[in-house]
């Protein structure tokens, strides 16, 4: 997991990722598309994100497609967020509300 936090760590693997998500199996080409870098900067980003397993590649002829693979994140989400649900959330943030509210009556009041 440390190496799947790494890579969502930096904005333009974020965008990879994202683009990705938009339409799947896109080649270096197209991906340098979407973001102002050279192709070797692209190719260091997208060596990180295969290394988090989050994208793989497939060769199809002379082609080197680049895939998102979801699975990473879903286990981020499934070990760390998914444990918080949403009605807990909502309950603390109603608290946090409340509790700043009556904060500023106190300092007016």
């Amino acid at each position: 997991m440390d190496a799947v936090f790494k890579a969502l760590a930096d904005p333009t693997r974020r965008k990879l990722l994202d683009q990705l998500y938009l339409h799947n199996g896109q080649t270096l080409g197209e991906l340098c598309k979407h973001l102002d870098m050279t192709r070797q900067a692209v190719t260091k980003h997208l060596t990180v994100l295969e290394a988090a397993n989050l994208v793989v590649t497939v060769w199809q002829g002379r082609e080197k497609l680049h895939y998102l693979n979801p699975i990473p994140i879903q286990e981020i989400y499934d070990r760390w967020l998914n444990k918080y649900e949403r009605r807990q959330l909502n309950a603390l943030g109603e608290l946090k509300r409340t509790l700043e509210d009556n904060t500023k009556e106190t300092e007016h009041g």
